[in-house]
């Protein structure tokens, strides 16, 4: 017998009774998660602290006040997104009544990484709640004091007859799997992304990956290179780099490698001292797995700034690589850590070659003071996201869908696009009993008229065309 088995059945049998349809009650559980944020905000940013050292200010940020703007976005606009939208009738039907219904699925997973836990945790749940799901979450195991906090304290925040926290590591996980869920979302690596994926076809279940991948940071000889260098050394480094949508490599040709080196030596100083080990404002790394394979990364290149480590500490210095080449490790995987590898080309058609010879990523970045170098980066190549002369701002909009492409993942969520993704857009047509004559010309026996009849009522006409006899 499947261990969670019994908990899907229970979650479902409640889904099934319609509990969760209303809107009054998904309001209420919205507000619930809010309360969740708001009354536990120390214990959140002490338990980001014991798991990766992670400094107050980016906690608050990222795992506090970017999900508590999922959670008041979607209280403010759910009566909005629920509402059937009416669609266009033909003919045949314009005495009726055609409508998409929002749907929930039913019962959804919700699996969520060590590196944001809060944040790619409950701004999923604001989704599936706001869509009316039954929700399991599925935190990771390895930033283990934010598990505990959100398997102890999250749920007698909310009902759990509609919600249940499920911990453990892959062995529970992957038995967690093998029952039928109405939708699944993954938040990790590809590798294991994969696994999740072949899980879900067994039960044909619909599920959004959201993956990682190398994410470009294209930099333009026309360019403030301080102020280039700042916004990508914050971006590279905030959260010690483990984050998904990070820069993971900057590619420009090498007289811009010169003018933008000494600028990011200077941002790197300025932001965490002459000594980052020592800066309340850094991080560490996750765990001594990670650890290592972010270190061995530090043989690929010269290094050019940084380099330093501590196993003890878990500690890797803000490091940037120079003279790296196509073939080494660093540029044949995410760097998930603290290590910027600079990848030089002869001119901006090689970079975007480069680009698009490898798999598209989470997200793209373009640094010039030529809107029309952005632009061409923008339209040459494909990710899950972009942003022009910054890194990682583009996902403090509750207006974007944040999602991956191809390798990157598939499907989006955030705002009402989060909304959409655990909803299922039903399609009705309600019609009236009466006018039989008018459905007649669709029955039996069938004429050369009937059809005529019935091809023009249902017709969709080009417009503004018209056909010279």
């Amino acid at each position: 017998m499947n261990p969670y088995a019994a908990l899907v059945d229970c979650l479902r049998a409640t889904w099934l009774t319609g509990k969760t349809r209303p809107m009054e009650y998904r309001r209420t559980q919205l507000e619930a998660l809010g309360r969740f944020l708001e009354e536990n905000e120390t214990e959140i940013l002490h338990a980001l602290c014991v798991d990766m050292r992670r400094p107050p200010f980016e906690g608050q940020i990222a795992d506090i006040s970017l999900v508590k703007n999922e959670v008041n976005h979607a209280l403010n606009n759910l009566s909005c997104w629920m509402k059937d939208e009416s669609v266009d009738k033909n003919l045949a039907t314009k005495l009726d009544c055609a409508f998409v219904r929002k749907d929930p699925y039913g019962v959804v997973l919700i699996i969520s990484p060590f590196n944001y836990p809060f944040q790619l945790t409950v701004v999923p749940m604001v989704g599936a709640i706001a869509a009316g799901n039954c929700v399991i979450v599925k935190p990771s195991e390895q930033s283990s004091c934010s598990e505990k906090l959100l398997a102890e304290v999250l749920p007698t925040y909310l009902d759990p007859d509609t919600f249940a926290v499920v911990t453990g590591g892959p062995e529970q996980t992957t038995k967690l799997l093998e029952n039928k869920f109405d939708y699944i979302m993954f938040t990790g690596s590809p590798p294991i992304g994969k696994i999740v994926m072949t899980a879900a076809a067994k039960h044909l279940t619909p599920l959004t990956l959201e993956l990682g991948g190398q994410n470009p940071c294209y930099v333009d000889c026309c360019c403030n290179f301080q102020n280039a260098a700042n916004r990508i050394v914050w971006a590279k480094f905030f959260n010690t780099g483990q984050t998904c949508i990070a820069p993971d490599y900057v590619i420009c040709t090498i007289e811009t490698q010169e003018r933008l080196m000494p600028c990011l030596r200077q941002a790197i100083r300025e932001f965490y001292g002459c000594s980052p080990r020592d800066s309340p404002d850094y991080g560490r790394m996750i765990n001594d797995k990670h650890f290592r394979r972010v270190c061995a990364l530090l043989d690929c290149g010269r290094v050019a700034i940084g380099g330093e480590t501590d196993e003890c500490d878990r500690y890797i210095a803000p490091t940037v690589l120079a003279d790296v080449k196509e073939w080494e490790p660093v540029m044949q995987q995410e760097v998930f850590g603290p290590i910027l590898p600079i990848f030089t080309v002869r001119d901006l058609d090689e970079a975007i070659q480069y680009i698009n010879s490898k798999e598209r990523p989470l997200a793209i970045y373009a640094f010039s003071c030529d809107s029309k170098i952005v632009n061409r980066v923008l339209d040459c190549t494909s990710s899950g996201g972009f942003c022009g002369n910054d890194c990682i701002m583009h996902v403090t909009l509750v207006s974007l869908p944040f999602g991956g492409i191809g390798y990157s993942g598939f499907g989006q969520y955030h705002g009402k696009y989060g909304f959409d993704t655990f909803t299922h857009q039903r399609g009705c047509l309600s019609r009236c009993m009466g006018f039989e004559a008018i459905n007649s010309i669709r029955y039996p026996p069938y004429s050369q008229r009937k059809l005529d009849l019935l091809v023009s009522a249902t017709e969709v006409r080009r417009r503004g065309f018209c056909t010279l006899l």
